[in-house]
């Protein structure tokens, strides 16, 4: 990556930063569904289905217009699989027009040289690819192995930032491979993260010894990265509640492949509004609505998002009851074949397979 490019995003994100701390109006990060198909069915996973089609574009650009409306810092684009969009770049571009940071969760299976290439000249800033282990099983195909040659592919070519995810808790084999794979980010001039995720009942629990150890070595490892500076992790590997104020819905926005606003990937359902309906007056409540869900949340990206107003702006308006999702994503769901685990009375609970989905972990 050029230098040059370095700089400018980083000033970019100083000015982001420094908006984001003067006023409490606008979102500082939405997440933006153009396609929930996905070319894997990784086990965990409940963001995804292997039919739906792409988000036509002309919407996208209305959606990313309301977005830009509302003031919003930055888009991340993700799926499902989001590279399989046919016109993702003209997206990416739209986004970089409308003057807000662009940012992609992908896979990585389709990150070709020529690919890469098309990234750059869309004006992509950041990329983050989550590997749960370093050879494929049954439960993930996103692993090391299969994806090296892509990862180098990014080393050669990306003009945007790049970082690797590893995870470590419930569902996953080996605590080990995060090791391996934090090391690879580093050797290649990535960022890397690690997220820690739920068992298979759904319930966040303390890491076992092993992972403990695995969680420690790579507490202080690898390059700076923003999902670094909150200490909601400690936490979570004691399997303790986190207290801060989740800002969901108002500084921090989900909106699914159907326009609609939610929560996070994980309460969908809430509070459920089309985007073009979504107005200030929305953000407001939602700003000063504690969230139920929030003392076990995993979702980095939120928790991130909440440091810039977690010291200020008490929650005082009665907060909805937020453990499963929305009828309507339950049928969703059922016809994609995912099961509904039914609701969970027990505060450790997600919705539906929330549990073992690792990119939730780092959003």
């Amino acid at each position: 990556m050029k230098t040059r490019n370095k700089i400018k995003i980083r000033v970019t994100e100083l000015l982001m930063i420094a908006r984001g701390l003067l006023s409490t109006r606008h979102p500082i990060l939405a997440h933006i569904v153009p396609m929930r198909r996905c070319n894997l069915s990784c086990a965990y996973c409940n963001e995804y289905d292997d039919f739906s089609a792409p988000v036509p574009l002309e919407e996208m650009k209305r959606r990313l217009d309301h977005l830009a409306s509302l003031g919003t810092s930055i888009i991340t684009i993700s799926g499902g699989e989001p590279t399989l969009h046919p016109e993702l770049d003209d997206i990416i571009q739209h986004i970089r027009r409308r003057g807000m940071i662009a940012g992609l969760i992908t896979n990585g299976y389709f990150l070709t040289p020529e690919r890469i290439e098309r990234l750059n000249q869309a004006g992509l800033q950041h990329l983050q690819i989550s590997i749960d282990n370093v050879n494929p099983d049954d439960v993930s195909k996103k692993s090391l192995r299969v994806l090296d040659s892509k990862l180098e592919n990014l080393r050669r070519h990306a003009e945007f930032y790049v970082n690797l995810n590893s995870v470590i808790g419930g569902g996953i084999r080996n605590p080990e491979d995060a090791v391996v794979v934090s090391q690879r980010a580093i050797d290649l001039g990535f960022s890397t993260t690690l997220g820690i995720i739920h068992n298979d009942r759904g319930r966040l629990k303390p890491l076992s010894e092993t992972e403990m150890g695995v969680y420690q070595r790579l507490g202080g490892q690898g390059k700076l990265s923003y999902a670094r500076f909150s200490g909601f992790r400690e936490n979570l590997a004691e399997g303790r509640p986190n207290k801060w104020r989740c800002r969901a819905g108002a500084r921090y926005l989900y909106i699914c492949e159907d326009g609609r606003v939610h929560y996070c990937s994980q309460q969908r359902g809430f509070p459920d509004v089309p985007i073009e309906q979504y107005t200030r007056e929305d953000m407001r409540r939602e700003f000063s609505t504690p969230k139920s869900c929030a003392p076990y949340c995993t979702l980095a990206c939120v928790q991130i998002v909440a440091l810039f107003d977690n010291w200020r702006s008490p929650q005082t308006i009665e907060p909805y009851r937020v453990r499963r999702p929305a009828a309507r994503e339950v049928a969703r769901q059922a016809s994609a074949g995912v099961p509904d685990f039914g609701e969970d009375p027990s505060p450790f609970s997600t919705s539906a397979k929330a549990a073992l989905d690792p990119t939730a972990s780092e959003c």
